[in-house]
C-alpha cells in the first residue's frame, strides 16, 4: 500500500519472479486497445495496455489511471511497476537517460510524496477525484503544494469518473480524441466528454 492509500500495481513482465507471482494471484488483469488522436500535440498512435487492478482498487480509480495515460499518451509513458515500488508514481515518462520527464499521481497523495516527486521530475501532474474528498484534501495539502512550480493539480468531477467506471471491462476497445483542449473517450456506444478543473496550474491554450 502506498502513502496515499492506493494499491500497488504494474505490468506483469516487471519485477522479480516472486513479485510477478504475487501480482498474478492478487490482481485482476484488464486489457485495453487504446487509439489516441491528440490533434493538439499531433500525436496519433495505438497502445495495447495491460492494467493490473488489485483487490483494494476500484474500477473507478483504475479507469482514472487509464484516462491519465490516454491524456498524456507517449511511447515512453508507463504504468508504475507496483509491488515493492511504493516510491514510484502511478505513471511516468522518462527520457533516454532515465531522467523523469513526467510523473503522474492519481487520487489524493500525501503532500510529502508530491514534494519529493517535484524534486525528481521535470513535471508532476495529479488527477484527483472523489467529490468532497478532493475539497478536503486540497484544503489541507494545497497551501503547501502551491510552492511547487512544476506541479499541476487537476480534478475530475464524479459525473466523469462514474462514466469512466461504466466502461471498465476485462477487454476494452477505446479511442481518445483531443482537440483544442477538449477531450473525449469513446468505448462501444459510449462517448464521454472529459471534464477537468485545474486546481493548480493553468489549462494551456489548445490543451
Amino acid at each position: 500500500m502506498r502513502d496515499d492509500g492506493a494499491p500497488l500495481e504494474g505490468p506483469l513482465d516487471t519485477g522479480t519472479p516472486v513479485e510477478r507471482h504475487l501480482m498474478a494471484i492478487s490482481a485482476t488483469i484488464y486489457r485495453a486497445n487504446l487509439n489516441v488522436a491528440d490533434m493538439d500535440r499531433r500525436y496519433y498512435a495505438d497502445h495495447a495496455l495491460t492494467i493490473a487492478r488489485h483487490p483494494s482498487e476500484t474500477d473507478e480509480r483504475m479507469m482514472v489511471r487509464l484516462l491519465a495515460f490516454a491524456l498524456h499518451a507517449h511511447e515512453r509513458l508507463e504504468f508504475g511497476r507496483g509491488i515493492g515500488t511504493a516510491d514510484e508514481p502511478d505513471l511516468s515518462q522518462r527520457d533516454l537517460t532515465g531522467r523523469v520527464e513526467l510523473w503522474i499521481e492519481v487520487g489524493q497523495p500525501d503532500d510529502r510524496r508530491v514534494r519529493k516527486a517535484c524534486g525528481q521530475a521535470d513535471r508532476v501532474v495529479i488527477y484527483s477525484f472523489g467529490g468532497r474528498i478532493v475539497e478536503q484534501w486540497w484544503a489541507k495539502a494545497g497551501p503547501e503544494l502551491t510552492r511547487c512550480k512544476n506541479l499541476e493539480v487537476i480534478t475530475l468531477p464524479p459525473t466523469t469518473t462514474r462514466a469512466l467506471e461504466a466502461l471498465a471491462d476485462r477487454s476494452m476497445e477505446l479511442q481518445m480524441t483531443i482537440q483544442e483542449g477538449d477531450a473525449w473517450l469513446a468505448g462501444g456506444e459510449a462517448r464521454i466528454a472529459i471534464e477537468r478543473e485545474w486546481l493548480m496550474g493553468t489549462r494551456p491554450p489548445g490543451r
